[in-house]
């Protein structure tokens, strides 16, 4: 079940609310319209787009579609998702699933045709408005991969290292200079985090008296299905999930390039929407101490992937301490493979494809700004 307050009351019909997307590399921003879509009701139904509606209506996905699915089931705040839903939202999809109104962000989504997506909906007095999250999207992130830079880290340091580490510096270097057309969508957006935020993606829980407490830690960068399997098996080995995140310097020093994508702030919002995960540690240091055992929670496993063998930067195993205690443990999980690497691998090896993405979204993004603003105007003209 979500997370999310209920304002179903006896006797009352609880209140269905229906968001649909694309939801590409799930982020923060997605997750924080489905938290306020959440509110508005009492069961929050999603709709994901399949790899053909997305190609057709918006481009290149960069995520597969049921690495989208797994993605969007995994947010706290969602009670179901449809897979393959149409990309223009009908009335016929929504009394399929009894939906009372649908949920979307305070900006216009058009077609492939340029009609409004929710214009039916619209009609029919169905649709409700959220806050859209400013500074961050899928094409912002696509953007810092092609422009290949560290502005987005907090406090970045300069470095001589080739682009992204494990990724063919050739192709990167290309990638990066000169080769993006201008208004491609590529400039450097930054999400500036609140303590209200972070408290709207909190839990709030506290390990029960008795309740096994759990430790993973990492960059947890372009949160993905593979962060997400890692958590499941991870908290399935205790009652309590808190995951260490560490700060950009020590991800940059350790992985070097223009790594992590997204800075700290943007990072722990993408955990903490997880439905897996129970408390952070925002700026872990990356060797376990004894501080991280025991001051915060105690710790009683520390769990990490089965296929990595990281080292600190004095080159020592982080891990020392919970192997000496006999708490570490190793996991598997069916998404191993998939790494943030991965993730820009899939962006250099279709560079081209990307950037004529960008170009064509940055288009669409204008029509989709005049439709909102001629909307605006035809609001304020009946109100008069």
């Amino acid at each position: 079940m979500a997370e999310g307050s209920s304002t179903a009351g006896a006797g009352r019909k609880p209140v269905r609310i229906w968001v649909d997307g694309c939801f590409d590399m799930m982020h923060f921003g997605h997750a924080n319209a489905l938290r306020q879509a959440r509110a508005m009701g009492d069961y929050l139904v999603v709709g994901v787009h399949s790899d053909a509606e997305v190609e057709k209506n918006k481009g290149p996905c960069v995520m597969r579609e049921e690495e989208r699915y797994a993605a969007v089931a995994a947010c706290k705040w969602v009670d179901e998702v449809v897979r393959d839903a149409p990309y223009t939202t009908t009335l016929e999809e929504l009394d399929e699933y009894n939906i009372d109104f649908v949920v979307h962000g305070d900006d216009i989504t058009t077609a492939a045709d340029g009609t409004d997506c929710y214009q039916l909906v619209k009609d029919a007095g169905r649709y409700r408005e959220c806050r859209r999250t400013v500074g961050i999207s899928t094409t912002e992130l696509v953007g810092r991969m092609l422009l290949l830079t560290r502005d987005h880290h907090i406090r970045g340091t300069r470095s001589t290292q080739s682009p992204i580490q494990g990724v063919d510096a050739t192709a990167a270097t290309d990638f990066s200079h000169g080769s993006l057309p201008a208004g491609a969508l590529t400039g450097i957006a930054h999400y500036l985090s609140t303590s209200k935020k972070i408290i709207q993606f909190s839990s709030g829980k506290e390990p029960k008296p008795g309740d096994k407490v759990v430790y993973v830690d990492g960059a947890f960068d372009l949160f993905h299905t593979g962060h997400i399997e890692f958590f499941k098996r991870a908290r399935e080995l205790g009652d309590y999930l808190l995951v260490g995140i560490h700060d950009d310097q020590t991800v940059n020093a350790v992985k070097g390039g223009n790594f992590p994508v997204m800075n700290l702030q943007e990072r722990v919002l993408g955990v903490l929407q997880c439905r897996y995960v129970d408390e952070v540690i925002i700026g872990a240091p990356y060797t376990v101490t004894k501080d991280v055992l025991e001051d915060v929670y105690h710790v009683d496993v520390v769990v990490h992937g089965a296929s990595d063998r990281p080292v600190d930067i004095d080159g020592k195993d982080p891990y020392a301490l919970p192997k000496e205690l006999d708490i570490y443990r190793e996991v598997e999980h069916s998404s191993l493979n998939l790494t943030t690497t991965t993730i820009i691998d899939r962006i250099i090896a279709n560079r081209h494809v990307y950037i004529e993405r960008q170009a064509r979204k940055a288009k669409k993004a204008i029509a989709e700004a005049e439709a909102e603003q001629r909307e605006k105007e035809l609001k304020a003209a009946l109100h008069k």
